[in-house]
């Protein structure tokens, strides 16, 4: 009876760690996302001519890495960890800042601030599409030349 009750137990525990799993690995963000010029909108431009974007969320923290070829031609790389706690992170890469915040708005919505001095100055809204196919993401704030910007970039899942 006790060895019943004790393999009762172990595939309950098991089964829960399984299900833990899967639910991180099913977070909709994370991924690879191939950049789609024909779908994306720029102002001011000019557009990347490629980027691919990898994604990996979890629960309570995110990590981007970005690799790609600007509009000019040259050659581009982000990279972060954050936790989605509002606090500022330090990141690799990004032209108007060298600090993030992070925050889930909801389970296909992240909001990141891009960061210079502690003052936000890009705010990426970027949201995954019901069939978690396609991330949308909304780039509002100002360049590293100080104009306005409001970028719309569209990735597709690989």
């Amino acid at each position: 009876m006790q060895f019943k009750k004790a393999a009762i137990v172990c595939a309950v525990v098991c089964a829960g760690l399984v299900f833990s799993a899967a639910a991180k690995a099913a977070d909709p963000q994370t991924g690879t996302w191939k950049f789609n010029a024909g779908k994306s909108l720029y102002s001011p431009g000019p557009a990347p001519k490629s980027l691919t974007l990898t994604v990996w969320a979890e629960e309570k923290s995110v990590k981007i890495h970005s690799e790609g070829i600007d509009g000019e031609g040259k050659a581009t790389k982000v990279d972060f960890t954050a936790n989605f706690d509002g606090k500022d992170y330090p990141a690799t890469g990004i032209a108007t800042g060298d600090m993030v915040s992070v925050e889930r708005v909801d389970a296909n919505t992240l909001r990141v601030n891009m960061k210079k001095d502690g003052q936000t100055l890009m705010t990426v809204t970027s949201v995954v599409s019901a069939d978690g196919k396609i991330r949308t993401s909304t780039f509002v704030g100002k360049n590293k030349e100080g104009q306005d910007v409001k970028n719309v970039a569209v990735y597709d899942k690989e």
